[in-house]
């Protein structure tokens, strides 16, 4: 049985694009490798969800399935998690 691939363009805009490599760039200079993932991390959801967010509430809200909006969450879970992390560590 064949496995049909969804083909998605997502719009991206260049100085996003420049902007995440000098903030990357900049955390993995200082050392902060685990800044620079959740950098990452930031941008990526912020792409897939914000910026081409008619992509997915096209149809209206009722059209996302709870898979999609259960991922946002979690992403939004794990950002918090690490940010109080970072606020952690920094008073040890």
């Amino acid at each position: 049985m064949p496995i049909d691939f969804i083909q998605l363009e997502l719009a991206v805009p260049l100085y996003q694009i420049g902007l995440l490599l000098f903030a990357s760039t900049f955390a993995l200079l200082f050392g902060r490798v685990r800044m620079a993932l959740v950098v990452n991390y930031l941008f990526t959801l912020y792409w897939g969800y914000v910026l081409n967010r008619e992509m997915f509430v096209g149809q209206g809200l009722e059209g996302l399935s709870i898979f999609t909006v259960a991922y946002f969450g979690f992403g939004v879970v794990i950002v918090l998690l690490a940010v109080l992390g970072f606020f952690a560590a920094s008073h040890h």
